[in-house]
């Protein structure tokens, strides 16, 4: 429930569990969700996974991207 609300630490622990039961391609995709909502473990989980060839380069630098803006946006002023 609280990965499908939007809740980063739920969504990476959810990659975290379909990794352990071989499903790594979901893993992957709910690492990316967590990354571009600024969560700091599932990046480090898909840079492992770059390194073991499951990303490409362009997926990475896309979550890097996403992640960024979302770092950045909750040390805005306006927040």
């Amino acid at each position: 429930q609280a990965a499908i609300g939007g809740h980063p630490l739920a969504r990476c622990n959810l990659a975290y569990h379909e990794g352990i039961n071989g499903r790594h391609e979901r893993g992957v995709r709910h690492s990316i969700i967590a990354a571009t909502q600024g969560n700091d473990q599932s990046l480090k989980f898909l840079m492992h996974a770059f390194r073991s060839g499951m990303i490409s380069k362009e997926e990475l630098a896309a979550a890097l991207r996403a992640h960024q803006a979302a770092v950045d946006a909750t040390k805005s002023p306006q927040r």
